[in-house]
């Protein structure tokens, strides 16, 4: 990935023309630049409607020899090295356009749509780029021997071991998964298929454009290529060359140590799946996000209480007594006898402490700030405060307005201002400043 923790579309667009694998066809396929948190959509410009189909794995239709994505009876076959390519150069969105229903092979590798993807070149967003940890292992093993597990890890790392028949070919290596080390390390390793289970795919309709030029066909102990192996464990560096288009998708970046034993499209679009159950888990605990009126509206003491983390004693907003525009909120505070502070500040002279007028108004002013459609659902840490002035004495009996303004807010910084009033008259007043983050 880039070093930018922002997430990343294509500058422009970019096309490659050739032949695809399993159908033969002629294929132009055009990736484009896509929104942020967009993801990667095939969409099929050959057909009327020109469908979209989100490349997630609850659209996998099947996996045999490849990985095949589905919409509405729409299909699209072959899609896990234009996925690899895209995730492993650091994509976070894009189109895939294409005008049959399969990516060209061209040499069987990720290497064509690597330099796409440097000819399209990198635009930065304004996003942050939404990686999940795995932080519990995940393990899956299949009947015939396949076993693929993740267990934590600070970076995205994948040890594969590839078997082929009668235990032709066994091939191990592990890697950090980034740009460069995808590029040079991974990219270039081409597909490749054993003698004995061609006949078979033909049969079935497959491999129509199956050439020497687009794979490694496996003969024995002989290999049949136009060209000379490009990695002596070339076959092992083409299984994670699947596995990361297979996982990517989950929808989800992932940190973690992938181990794979005889891999295949089948096993990793199942892990895929395991990936998306262990992620909703973890969202699963997060509390709803709280639909917070968007017009003129008052919120009662509940209605606060579910928006902001505070409570008794340190909850300073008995009710949110209005909205102006997209920036400014008022809120009030009763201020009595019976609050907790009063019994030492000052017994026998209650005055209510400047800082807690403070809070106050970084309570109401993180309401506003949390009721922004890119901020819901998070929680505003106070970071500052400037130009603070306290004014007047706030005692028992009074009731305080707190009244907030957002003067600015990109990305996860915030500041406002704020004031306290009593009577109409300004008691307090200063400049916050806040850091917006998931909870």
């Amino acid at each position: 990935m880039p070093a930018s923790d922002r997430q990343h579309t294509l500058a422009k667009p970019a096309s490659i023309t050739g032949t695809s694998l399993h159908t033969g066809e002629q294929v132009t396929l055009t990736l484009q630049p896509a929104p942020e948190n967009f993801g990667f959509k095939f969409r099929r410009m050959d057909l009327e409607d020109k469908p979209f189909i989100p490349a997630l794995v609850e659209k996998v239709q099947k996996v045999e020899r490849a990985t095949t994505i589905a919409e509405g009876g729409v299909n699209v076959h072959t899609v896990e090295h234009v996925i690899s390519a895209l995730a492993g150069m650091g994509v976070d969105n894009a189109i895939i356009e294409m005008d049959a229903n399969e990516p060209p092979i061209v040499d069987g590798s990720a290497q064509p749509f690597v330099e796409l993807i440097k000819k399209a070149g990198l635009q930065e967003q304004s996003e942050p780029r939404k990686i999940f940890e795995i932080r519990e292992p995940i393990y899956q093993e299949t009947r015939d021997g396949t076993i693929i597990t993740i267990v934590p890890d600070k970076k995205f790392r994948i040890s594969c071991t590839n078997v082929g028949p009668e235990g032709r070919f066994t091939q191990y290596i592990s890697l950090e998964i980034n740009p460069e080390t995808y590029e040079k390390e991974i990219a270039p390793a081409r597909t490749f298929v054993y003698y004995e289970d061609i006949a078979p795919l033909m049969e079935k309709g497959l491999i129509k454009g199956g050439t020497l030029e687009a794979a490694v066909v496996v003969r024995g102990e002989t290999l049949l290529s136009k060209q000379p192996l490009r990695f002596t464990n070339e076959f092992v560096r083409h299984k994670i060359l699947d596995i990361i288009g297979d996982l990517m998708l989950s929808g989800k970046r992932i940190t973690g140590h992938v181990i794979a034993v005889r891999p295949g499209h089948g096993p990793n679009t199942e892990m895929a799946r395991a990936i998306v159950s262990q992620y909703n888990a973890m969202r699963a605990m997060v509390p709803p996000t709280v639909n917070i009126p968007s017009g003129e509206a008052v919120l009662d003491i509940n209605e606060v209480m579910n928006i902001l983390p505070h409570r008794y004693p340190f909850l300073l907003v008995d009710r949110i007594i209005g909205f102006e525009g997209e920036t400014k909120c008022r809120g009030i505070k009763n201020v009595t006898i019976n609050e907790q502070f009063f019994q030492g500040h000052f017994p026998g002279h209650p005055i209510m402490p400047g800082v807690l007028q403070l809070e106050a108004m970084a309570q109401v002013a993180s309401i506003v700030l949390l009721r922004m459609p890119s901020h819901q659902g998070k929680i505003g840490y106070f970071l500052s405060a400037n130009n603070v002035k306290w004014r007047k004495p706030v005692v028992p009996g009074d009731t305080l307005i707190i009244e907030t303004e957002i003067t600015k807010a990109k990305r996860t910084i915030a500041q406002a201002v704020g004031r306290c009033l009593v009577n109409g008259q300004v008691v307090s007043e200063a400049e916050l400043m806040f850091n917006v983050v998931d909870r």
